[in-house]
């Protein structure tokens, strides 16, 4: 087995929690299930890492194998630290859409996909590894390792490629170089018959609550609602005037109502950022010559929390917003989108006018 191979796999297990790491390896499946009995997994991680090792020099392994247990230990890491804030902020993600010409539906070949993924991208880049994971929820996750011409895969760098089947979305790790980035946008669209793709503007360190926002699984409701008695209301001090106890009641009734039509009744799509980039003129009357540039003024506002959907989405109730919030920030899930460029409308004079 190469050298290389064997630290790869050295490291990969190293990363993995102690307790789980008999599981993944189950779940890795290269290993025997004799093999696995063998291994003491009361020892320190350094031991393990080097019997797991020798088990994987005993059965030949390949960077494939290699590649195979860091994916299952991605999609894992997925599955139970997806709500851990210290995980999430590792990888962040971003959504892509693609687009076929008419509205025909094809039937999807998982290992027709496969193939045509590899052929295009080897075709034009020979050092690269690429592994594939399916999954119960109709996601296949890629791990592609880049090289150059002249050099191996980095195996310690992968991109990360999540894609469901018999949807036009994609979702793609920011560790993508540039240079790289066209080629595997060109094998995306090869292996699934799409002739376009692009971003669709919006990024996060959450996976799940990307998928909400695009596949529509999040509670956003758009009609009157009709709200239940809030705690405590009906308890009025006493000597109370009862024109302000009825004309607060009715404020945080309106309150309550908008917020419910705006954001629904669930929890919000777990989002980080949301992000404007505003270019508009100055203008005032061109007989005074003031305040009057052909260059536009630009700026950038960016608004930033580890649940942005949730706290905007109490703002109004605390007194901090009135109600309802601008559409410039309730439209971020309906748009599926957190990056806004926001520009003057040509032709409007003197105001202006802008929209997301």
């Amino acid at each position: 087995m190469d050298e290389t191979v064997a630290e790869y796999i050295r490291r990969t297990v190293l990363k993995i929690p102690k307790d789980e790491i008999k599981m993944m390896l189950q779940k890795w499946g290269f290993l025997s299930e004799a093999q696995l009995q063998t291994l003491n997994f009361h020892q320190i991680k350094d031991k393990i890492s080097q019997e797991v090792v020798q088990l994987c020099e005993e059965n030949s392994a390949d960077m494939k194998q290699a590649a195979a247990l860091d994916i299952t230990c991605k999609y894992k890491q997925f599955l139970f630290f997806l709500d851990n804030h210290i995980y999430q902020n590792k990888r962040m993600w971003s959504v892509y859409q693609m687009k076929k010409s008419g509205e025909e539906v094809e039937y999807f070949d998982i290992t027709d996909f496969k193939k045509k993924f590899k052929r295009r991208l080897q075709s034009t880049l020979k050092n690269v590894t690429i592994t594939f994971k399916e999954y119960e929820d109709n996601a296949i996750w890629i791990r592609v390792a880049w090289g150059t011409p002249y050099k191996k895969p980095n195996q310690y760098k992968p991109s990360y490629v999540v894609y469901h089947s018999q949807t036009p979305y994609v979702f793609i790790s920011a560790s993508v170089l540039k240079s790289n980035f066209p080629l595997l946008c060109q094998a995306l669209i090869g292996a699934t018959n799409y002739h376009d793709i692009r971003e669709m503007e919006l990024r996060s360190h959450s996976l799940n609550s990307l998928k909400d926002i695009v596949f529509k699984r999040y509670s956003q409701n758009f009609q009157t609602y009709t709200p239940k008695p809030l705690q405590g209301e009906n308890v009025e001090p006493e000597n109370a005037d009862k024109r302000i106890v009825q004309e607060n009641r009715s404020e945080k009734e309106r309150i309550h109502r908008l917020n419910q039509e705006v954001f629904g009744s669930g929890p919000q799509p777990k989002l980080e950022f949301a992000q404007y980039k505003l270019e508009t003129s100055f203008k005032s009357d061109p007989k005074m010559h003031i305040l009057h540039k052909k260059e536009p003024f630009r700026c950038l506002v960016k608004f930033s929390s580890p649940h942005l959907l949730e706290s905007l989405k109490s703002l109004a109730p605390a007194g901090m917003a009135d109600a309802p919030l601008s559409p410039l920030l309730t439209c971020i899930p309906h748009k599926a989108r957190n990056y806004f460029k926001i520009k003057e409308k040509k032709g409007l004079y003197p105001e202006s006018f802008v929209s997301p």
